[in-house]
């Protein structure tokens, strides 16, 4: 498999390390110094730069004007935001956005694209169900009531639920069908309880009870849900590879220059070996991301469904996220606790990434089902 990656997604890369080359990672604030939510927003002059460079926009088509990118230009940008750990809803606004694009009505394209490609609104996806661990889809019921279209449900740890213009909501018919709901913000019916998550941010629990909405607002395109799915754990396994290839950098610098014995820890083979597995995790990750990015982008066909890469590359990313931030602190010592040194604050994403993702069995267990349903000759 060539993972070569085309001039336009190299631009798209490029274009994001001169915007994220402002954030300092010291300056991100932090879950230990701060009681209840860092923040009560997104970082808007981060968010406005971007917009400005066009990052808002990759999956759109030029008519909403977008770049007419693919999943892979979107995982690239999204690496560089995780090195620097960037405050911005880039995945969840994306994400939802392309979906709409993809299977929405034309009214709904109209009124949502072109301004979340220009960041004028904030987008989001209640994608963890009611308790995280249980099918999103299943946490919201939606019945038709002549024209329009009936919620009832939960939906936690909504990420930037309270900086969103519109939440895609997943919900189950009683025919057992999926639909994505559009739900504005301070919708009828639909009210926000403060969530928050283990890297300080205000997240959301979303409880809807009758909230009503018209049928141009609610897609019910076959797949839709499926694909926004895969899309979103994609993006987040490329948020767990650009975290977890800052965190080895880090690593490499301190036990580079830290010394015992008169010489450097990195040239003790315990510490290298240690350095070692965790490059090693990285490209796992990596590749592995690669190739549900591009099954993703492609649509190409292969022995199993796109959500088989997509499971791998989860598996790769849970596990291998939280073995390369456990490491860094094991190999930094009593410093990587310090709330002067920046390695707390990945530790702290790295974990919300992990939970994000789930446990790397459920993937496994996933994987291993879709292997059965189609069994490789």
């Amino acid at each position: 498999m060539d993972f070569t990656f085309t001039e336009e997604q190299q631009a798209a890369a490029e274009a994001a390390k001169g915007v994220f080359a402002g954030v300092a990672p010291d300056a991100v604030p932090s879950p230990a110094l701060t009681p209840g939510a860092v923040a009560d927003t997104h970082d808007h002059a981060l968010w406005a730069g971007l917009a400005r460079a066009d990052l808002l926009s990759l999956l759109l088509d030029e008519r909403y004007g977008g770049a007419g990118l693919d999943a892979v230009a979107l995982c690239l940008v999204l690496r560089e935001s995780a090195r620097v750990l960037a405050r911005v809803p880039l995945l969840e606004s994306s994400a939802a956005a392309a979906a709409v694009q993809a299977f929405g009505s034309d009214e709904a394209r109209s009124a949502l694209l072109a301004r979340a490609g220009r960041g004028e609104i904030v987008l989001t996806v209640a994608a963890h169900g009611r308790t995280g661990h249980d099918p999103a889809e299943l946490a919201v019921t939606a019945r038709q009531d002549g024209e329009a279209w009936v919620l009832d449900g939960v939906q936690t740890a909504v990420p930037w639920a309270y900086d969103a213009d519109v939440t895609v909501v997943p919900a189950h018919t009683a025919t057992g069908r999926t639909v994505l709901a559009l739900v504005p913000r301070e919708h009828p019916g639909a009210v926000l309880a403060e969530q928050f998550s283990t890297s300080g941010e205000r997240l959301g629990e979303l409880r809807l009870e009758s909230a009503r909405l018209t049928a141009r607002d609610v897609i019910d395109a076959d797949g839709a849900w499926e694909w926004l799915r895969d899309l979103l754990a994609t993006g987040t396994c490329a948020l767990a590879l650009g975290l977890g290839e800052r965190v080895l950098r880090m690593t490499g610098e301190y036990t580079s220059k830290r010394e015992q014995f008169g010489f450097p820890i990195a040239t003790f083979q315990a510490v290298a070996v240690q350095a070692a597995d965790r490059y090693i995790d990285l490209r796992a990750m990596e590749v592995t991301l690669w190739q549900a990015a591009w099954r993703i982008a492609s649509g190409s066909p292969g022995a199993l469904p796109a959500a088989g890469d997509v499971a791998v590359a989860k598996i790769w990313a849970a596990e291998g996220v939280r073995r390369v931030v456990q490491t860094a602190q094991h190999l930094h010592g009593g410093f990587g606790a310090d709330v002067d040194y920046p390695l707390h604050r990945y530790h702290a994403w790295a974990k919300h990434l992990e939970l994000s993702l789930g446990p790397a069995a459920a993937h496994e267990e996933a994987l291993g089902d879709l292997l059965a349903a189609h069994p490789l000759a």
